[in-house]
């Protein structure tokens, strides 16, 4: 059995302005209306009548519909209302067909020239009685109609929005995971440090006054950085550039590093610690395990449009396809989930060779400006 409230839905999920929907309602009216008069005239016979048909049914589509959309949006939007208002409303559509149908012969007899029938005659006569219930047929085609087109759109708009919290669920989850890897890390990393600094004070002063003057750079820089979820590409490379002031005491003259960042991509805005994991993958696995040591580069550049950073080491070089790499690539792994949730397809991070050895990893990610 269909119940009145089908015929009267919520407002949509779209939330589109009244007037808005009203006016798709009457472009979908002009349309059903129109096809309604076709459909008379050939059942009638008299095809010169279209034209007079056609004005008389949309004339009396519209007055139906500006008392049935009137009802639904302004007093059947408000579901408190809508159960109390349900019989009331089955009467009204019932009652709205003969005046929408009068009505209607009215004002297109106005429109035409023609003139109307007699108010006294009209519910006598067996044609009009007949119009009438095909009035009332049309409204209830109208009514489903619309429900249809509303429970779409509400759909459409429910998924959008089940995809925007989970793309909101997983922005947060991989914002916790970073700041569960900086919490992983940090410490280790920090322990190490404060050991080394513990040796050096007694046997070199002055060198572990230089480290010390790096590690509070690093934690000034790291510490803000993790509280935010978007930083400046100068706090990026500040940061980057404390850590391997950092490891530069503790490596000596194995490590050299050079942070190549223009003036005009300073102001550039990215996702908090971004930069980082990259820097200490090309310590950690790159020139960290070889006896040598290296260098390592981190340049900034615009390329086609785009906010193009470059890491680059001339360590161990990437992995043989059956040699499994050296630690677990959490840094690099959480950093690809990140761009893609954030920006899609517009970011990467790409892992190539360098040359004549080493790796460069390069990410690129649109340039936004402070």
């Amino acid at each position: 059995m269909i119940t009145l409230a089908r015929f009267f839905p919520p407002p949509t999920a779209a939330g589109r302005p009244k007037l808005r929907r009203l006016a798709d309602d009457a472009g979908l009216t002009v349309i059903v209306c129109a096809l309604a008069a076709v459909l008379i005239t050939l059942v009638n016979g008299k095809t010169w009548e279209l034209y007079d048909q056609m004005v008389y049914s949309i004339c009396i589509g519209l007055i139906g519909l500006a008392v049935l959309d009137g009802l639904r949006l302004t007093v059947l939007d408000d579901p408190a209302r809508r159960r109390r208002w349900l019989v009331p409303s089955l009467v009204l559509l019932v009652a709205t067909a003969p005046v929408a149908h009068y009505c209607g012969i009215v004002v297109g007899g106005l429109i035409l020239g023609t003139g109307w029938p007699d108010l006294h005659d009209y519910p006598n006569d067996r044609g009009q009685r007949g119009m009438i219930l095909f009035t009332l047929l049309g409204m209830c085609v109208m009514a489903l109609m619309i429900l249809n087109r509303e429970r779409v759109e509400r759909i459409k708009l429910e998924r959008t929005e089940v995809r925007a919290r989970a793309a909101t669920i997983e922005r947060q989850a991989l914002q916790a995971q970073l700041r569960l890897l900086q919490a992983q890390i940090e410490p280790h990393m920090l322990f190490n440090t404060l050991a080394n600094l513990q040796g050096l004070i007694a046997i070199d002063p002055q060198q572990a006054n230089r480290m010390l003057d790096h590690l509070i750079q690093y934690l000034r820089a790291t510490l803000s950085a993790t509280r935010a979820e978007t930083t400046t590409l100068a706090q990026e490379f500040e940061a980057a550039e404390a850590y391997l002031g950092l490891m530069a005491v503790r490596m000596g003259s194995r490590l050299a590093y050079r942070c190549i960042l223009p003036d005009d991509l300073r102001r550039a805005r990215l996702p908090a610690m971004l930069l980082q994991p990259l820097v200490e993958n090309a310590i950690i696995h790159g020139l960290e395990p070889k006896i040598e040591g290296g260098t390592v580069t981190v340049e900034a550049s615009v390329r086609a449009g785009l906010l193009d950073i470059c890491v680059s080491d001339t360590g161990l070089g990437l992995p043989d396809a059956d040699t499994p790499a050296k630690g677990s690539g959490v840094g690099v792994t959480t950093t690809r989930e990140r761009l893609q949730v954030l920006y899609g397809a517009r970011a990467a991070l790409t892992l190539l060779p360098a040359q004549p050895h080493g790796v460069l990893a390069r990410l690129t990610l649109p340039l936004e400006t402070a």
